[in-house]
């Protein structure tokens, strides 16, 4: 793991995430060696160490991911065991939440979305098929709180966030339909596949589905023609979402998606002056 991934564990889970990783060796060799894998390099994200592996049975691709909260572990695997049968979402093999571990299916190609541009119909078919009715699962937050908490985690980088824009986020989280949301499905999180797109580390919760089409409303818009030109695609594209609340959803959440001295007709549409909107 590099210095950068090491400061983005400490940043997120504070210093005993470096004492963690230091006894990660010995529980991913027990891993490995219970579900017959084979670990072949490791990767650092945000919240979670990744080993890319192989199976021994077959030679399969498939991942093992650990991270030093558990409850993340026991949410993510909530929520891929709910979407089991849905194409477009990574699945899971087997997990230990106690230590934080799962096992992934590999993804074929598996290349990052980002970096790629991608067609509006494309993300259609992965945003609807999120929104397959599945048994919501027990234990998982409500989106309230997952905004509560992306507001939190803002503010610890020092990244100026309205307070108007914070309570904005938690009236429309406190209204609308409530699904499974993967909560937090950018262009990184998402895996191109055989059949189409692939929907990697959701950070899920039960609220209004329309929260994962706030990244796709923004990516790659420059002015608000093109913002509205997107969400109207997008509405027409997924079944049950609603333009009006994903423009409401995209203003309480711009301070967190543009950057923070933006000051430009797009910021100033989505009610940002001077690069942030005022209280």
């Amino acid at each position: 793991m590099t210095a950068e991934q090491e400061a983005r564990l400490v940043r997120r889970f504070g210093p005993s995430a470096l004492g963690w990783y230091r006894e990660l060796p010995g529980l991913v060799a027990e891993l490995a060696g219970r579900w017959g894998v084979r670990v072949l390099d490791a990767r650092g994200g945000g919240t979670a160490v990744v080993y890319r592996c192989e199976r021994e049975s077959d030679a399969a691709a498939v991942w093992l991911k650990l991270t030093p909260d558990p409850l993340i572990a026991r949410q993510e695997a909530a929520a891929l065991r709910a979407w089991t049968a849905v194409p477009s979402v990574v699945g899971l093999l087997a997990d230990e939440p106690a230590v934080g571990a799962l096992l992934l299916a590999g993804v074929e190609p598996g290349t990052a979305l980002r970096g790629r541009s991608w067609r509006p119909a494309e993300a259609g078919r992965l945003l609807t098929e999120l929104r397959t009715p599945v048994e919501l699962p027990s234990g998982l937050p409500r989106l309230a709180e997952r905004t509560g908490l992306i507001f939190d985690l803002a503010r610890r980088r020092d990244v100026p966030v309205p307070e108007h824009c914070r309570r904005a986020a938690r009236e429309l989280a406190g209204t609308g339909p409530v699904g499974l949301v993967h909560g937090d499905l950018h262009t990184a999180n998402v895996l191109v596949g055989g059949p189409g797109l692939v929907a990697i580390d959701p950070r899920p919760c039960l609220g209004d589905p329309d929260f994962d089409l706030v990244d796709w409303a923004f990516d790659g818009v420059a002015d608000p023609a093109g913002l509205t030109g997107r969400i109207e695609e997008l509405t027409l594209l997924v079944p049950g979402s609603d333009g009006e609340r994903l423009l409401a959803w995209c203003r309480a959440l711009a301070p967190l998606l543009l950057a923070p001295d933006r000051d430009d007709p797009l910021a100033r549409h989505l009610g940002l002056g001077g690069g942030r909107c005022s209280d």
